[in-house]
């Protein structure tokens, strides 16, 4: 399974790809939406992982990319804010599956990714 982290803390994402590398999984790291979409463009992926207070770009148009470009794929969104607390993102963003804190344990979203990549 192939999945993208769309997160502008290194060491962040860092933690988030180091349970799913130990799981087999192929994962991308990038830290803004033009890098991600380069990914887009050239990987089939599974899940995204993305932060919803992305610093270079807009998280809303990776989803929307991808949603377009990759239909099967699967987003989880994660952020430190009550922004979209109020689970609309669901209704913005077709290929939502997820909507989690940054400050979930890695072990448990590697478990979350691996269940929507199986289905995807």
């Amino acid at each position: 399974m192939q999945v993208l982290i769309v997160e502008t803390r290194e060491d962040l994402a860092e933690s988030w790809a180091a349970p799913l590398r130990a799981a087999g999984c192929i994962v991308h790291l990038t830290r803004s939406q033009e890098a991600a979409v380069e990914v887009l463009l050239r990987q089939r992926i599974e899940v995204v992982m993305l932060d919803l207070m992305l610093q270079e770009g807009s998280p809303l148009a990776v989803a929307d990319f991808a949603g377009f470009r990759q239909p099967w794929a699967k987003v989880v969104f994660l952020t430190d804010s009550a922004v979209f607390s109020d689970g609309s993102i669901f209704s913005l963003c077709a290929n939502a599956c997820a909507f989690l804190r940054t400050a979930t344990p890695a072990q448990d979203l590697a478990a979350i990714v691996e269940h929507y990549g199986a289905a995807a």
